[in-house]
């Protein structure tokens, strides 16, 4: 039987383990897919941001998840809608995977845009207060049913070469579900958020930044970084277990 992804606000336990088998998931695809990876970034002459976003896309489909026949839409490079399964409950759930591409100096962090969080953006930007609401929904409703919104990000850090790119450090992010606001960001001066690279006395659209450290301080798990070949891929937890 499904469960209502709103259900999921009084089980926050719950919430979390979907969470964190979600990015267990790209993060397989992604360590999989590592050594084509390498190659394409070096032999592609397309923008990096775009290679990025190919890379997470094919890594997906070839590792294959669950499908629902409903289309999804936002400003997330891939959306798939599917079910998650466990063994005592399912849902369905809107999965939503962005990627990033940055030079490796910028690898300790991510930018993002309101629409892609479902999570109040509370911090402190040059003295000044900032609380910017998400736009995309915790739960997105649909003529087939609701769907539990979960959004992992996907970094990709590159040095340029005269030809082509180097790929230095893959990492893989999941953002908490707005419904957890209370656990990771219950005020500006508690959360993993910096400001963004955007100019607000230019008028240009508002961006925040999720800061790796900050993030992975809260719930290691959720920060996880995929070495290049040959060294193996371990989950990292704040358990033992791999």
């Amino acid at each position: 039987m499904l469960i209502d992804p709103a259900s999921l606000a009084h089980n926050l336990e719950q919430l979390e383990s979907i969470e964190k088998a979600s990015l267990r998931m790209v993060a397989q695809a992604v360590s999989d897919f590592r050594e084509s990876a390498i190659a394409i970034f070096q032999s592609e002459s397309d923008l990096v941001q775009d290679i990025g976003e190919d890379l997470t896309r094919e890594a997906l489909d070839r590792m294959g998840v669950s499908r629902v026949d409903e289309r999804l839409f936002g400003k997330i490079d891939y959306k798939r809608a599917r079910y998650y399964f466990h063994p005592d409950f399912a849902v369905r759930q809107a999965l939503f995977v962005d990627s990033k591409a940055e030079k490796i100096e910028g690898a300790g962090t991510a930018t993002i845009q309101t629409a892609q969080t479902s999570m109040r953006i509370r911090h402190i930007r040059a003295g000044v207060i900032q609380d910017e609401a998400g736009t995309l929904p915790t739960v997105v409703q649909t003529p087939r049913g609701d769907f539990l919104s979960t959004t992992i990000f996907v970094k990709y850090n590159y040095t340029e070469l005269d030809q082509g790119s180097r790929l230095e450090r893959i990492t893989l992010v999941a953002l908490p579900s707005g419904m957890l606001q209370v656990r990771y960001n219950p005020s500006p001066e508690v959360g993993f958020w910096l400001a963004g690279r955007n100019a607000p006395q230019r008028g240009e659209p508002f961006r925040v930044r999720i800061s790796f450290d900050r993030l992975k301080a809260a719930r290691r798990w959720r920060v996880q970084t995929i070495p290049l070949p040959p060294d193996p891929f371990v989950w990292d937890d704040d358990t033992t277990v791999s």
